[in-house]
């Protein structure tokens, strides 16, 4: 008899635990540029990439981001010693790995406006 209760309680909590893993791999908002990411590319890339004080490639707008989100991605992961790091020679701080990853998720989500 103990054993039959020892062997459905392991059953029950696997069941338990196994379900609250998989809940946590569901819950995924979606990433728009308006919502999540403008916000970080005004942070992070202005005034050199925003007209008119800008002189840099302009990435001021939905279009010119979802164009160069690729490139944008890979500057931002860079180590902070290449030369080819974002932004540049450390005129803003380096962008957190959380706005890094909503970049990343935004782009693997299809860039929704």
């Amino acid at each position: 008899m103990k054993r039959t209760i020892g062997i459905t309680l392991l059953a029950l909590s696997a069941i338990v635990f196994q379900n609250c893993g998989s809940s946590k791999k569901a819950i995924t908002a979606p990433l728009s540029y308006e919502k999540d990411v403008v916000g970080i590319m005004k942070t992070s890339c202005s005034p050199c990439h925003f007209p008119p004080d800008g002189k840099k490639e302009a990435l001021d707008s939905y279009e010119a981001v979802s164009k160069h989100i690729d490139e944008i991605i890979e500057r931002v992961k860079l180590p902070q010693s290449d030369a080819k790091f974002m932004p540049f020679k450390l005129k803003k701080p380096a962008l957190t790995d959380s706005a890094v990853n909503v970049l990343v998720k935004w782009k693997e989500q299809g860039m929704t406006k």
